[in-house]
């Protein structure tokens, strides 16, 4: 086993790769929890449901074309697909796809610092993950 250092990840929303623009992301996965408990029982007895999720990814402003406001803004609301690879692009290394909605951008302008974007992703469907061909 080897430490993996992040700034080698790859991300891309709708096909265009953000990677220059993001400083941070983020890919949660979790499961609906049901509570199955009956009388009698002194503890809760539980069992998994649907898979669900959340993504998301944040960077330092930049007013390029194909930048993230130029390219997020619009697609704010739709589904689109999310490709994220965690150790960057290689023949082998792990690559995660799946289609999200994009929900909200964000952009922070503090006074004493460089504007910031973020967007928040939910999961809509199953995350493919291979290793990359």
């Amino acid at each position: 086993m080897a430490f993996v250092h992040g700034k080698n990840t790859f991300i891309s929303l709708n096909a265009v790769d953000l990677s220059a623009f993001t400083d941070a992301s983020e890919l949660t996965r979790n499961s609906d929890i049901h509570d199955v408990t009956t009388y009698g029982k002194q503890s809760h007895v539980k069992v998994g449901g649907l898979l669900d999720g959340k993504g998301s990814m944040s960077g330092t402003y930049d007013n390029a074309v194909g930048g993230p406001r130029g390219t997020i803004e619009p697609l704010i609301g739709t589904n689109v697909t999310l490709i994220r690879r965690p150790e960057g692009t290689g023949t082998g290394r792990p690559q995660d796809s799946v289609n999200v909605v994009v929900g909200e951008y964000v952009e922070t302008n503090p006074v004493a610092d460089m504007v910031k974007w973020s967007v928040a992703l939910e999961l809509s469907d199953e995350v493919t993950s291979t290793s990359q061909p």
